[in-house]
């Protein structure tokens, strides 16, 4: 079984325009497509959840990660952050899902300040760009968005070990839609559509590459220890 945990500020999706396309909040959205699969035990958390909900015993018992904050980053303390880049370089696959590009842990483990350029209200066309990836399993060349909030490069990210997907938009932006890296055993996949007043998790393409996304990242090695031990000479 994997072990999934989906990780959801939630504050400010009370909101009427919100609920109105992601029901109970953005984290019930996705856990509703997910929890349909056999082979996954799904668990959410937020924000305002006694230490985010992300216990060190949770994290223990979480293979991915899924992540979706918005304007409340800063709100995460440091030592959950701690907790979680630890656990990725342990092994535990990490999805941070569209305005998540700013999360603590995403910029931490990628070391750069993660900006891009935005704007309200567009149209995407995601296109596959690297047809045989696990990931793309499925899903067609080109996926087409109708309201969608525009992402633009340049995004200040290091250069991913795969690019999957490729947005592009009504102005003419281009944007780095799906990418993947590795980070000691853990695997990362950022993954951009999904603005909170947009049904782009209703879509059962968005939904598929979220579902190969957490089967990709699921974790084949977990480490104990990530320091560096000192080794004796027999």
């Amino acid at each position: 079984m994997i072990k999934v945990t989906i990780w959801n500020e939630y504050k400010g999706q009370e909101k009427e325009e919100v609920q109105r396309v992601n029901p109970g909040g953005i984290h019930k959205t996705i856990e509703g497509f997910l929890k349909r699969e056999p082979d996954m035990v799904i668990r959410t958390a937020i924000l305002d959840d006694e230490e985010c909900g992300l216990t060190q015993e949770v994290i223990d018992d979480t293979d991915v990660l899924i992540w979706w904050g918005h304007a409340y980053h800063k709100e995460v303390p440091d030592h959950i952050v701690d907790r979680v880049v630890k656990a990725v370089q342990k092994g535990m696959g990490f999805i941070p899902l569209h305005s998540s590009h700013l999360a603590k842990p995403f910029t931490r483990l990628m070391g750069t300040t993660c900006t891009l350029k935005w704007r309200d209200g567009d149209r995407e066309g995601l296109w596959t760009v690297l047809p045989f990836h696990p990931i793309a399993q499925g899903i067609p060349e080109k996926i087409v968005l109708p309201e969608e909030e525009m992402y633009g490069e340049p995004f200040d990210i290091p250069k991913p070990d795969e690019q999957i997907f490729l947005g592009w938009f009504s102005g003419g932006e281009v944007f780095r839609s799906g990418c993947l890296w590795n980070r000691g055993y853990g695997k990362i996949f950022y993954f951009q559509p999904g603005h909170e007043t947009n049904p782009s998790y209703s879509n059962e393409h968005i939904q598929r590459i979220i579902l190969n996304g957490v089967r990709y990242v699921c974790p084949q090695i977990r480490r104990e220890r990530i320091d560096c031990p000192h080794i004796p000479l027999d």
